[in-house]
């Protein structure tokens, strides 16, 4: 059954700011890299680059900036402890990937 109901759409104006918000976030983990390391710290916890690259073996200068494109997007926050940078995933990460998504995931078919 198809829903007849109208979509209510808000001013180009009022939904340019947060459409581009939220295409960058989405866009922040649509490379297969960035996504498999979301994925890594999601089920590991909070890791060291070292780790990481052990994990997922890339060049060190790549790893660093796909970590940057995650933490810029606010999917991850590092904290540095000596030599080492360690990464987890941010908090809230989950409900704005979430709230990014233009799907109703909250309603029944």
């Amino acid at each position: 059954m198809v829903d007849s109901t109208p979509l209510e759409l808000t001013s180009r104006d009022d939904a340019a700011p947060l459409a581009t918000e939220n295409a960058a976030l989405l866009a922040a983990i649509a490379d297969p890299l960035r996504y498999s390391v979301l994925r890594f710290l999601d089920r590991e916890g909070e890791q060291c680059v070292c780790d990481i690259q052990a994990v997922i073996p890339i060049a060190g200068n790549l790893l660093s900036y796909h970590l940057k494109t995650l933490r810029d997007a606010g999917l991850v926050t590092s904290e540095r402890r000596g030599r080492w940078v360690h990464y987890r995933v941010a908090e809230d990460a989950a409900a704005r990937l979430t709230a990014a998504l233009p799907l109703d995931l909250g309603s029944p078919s």
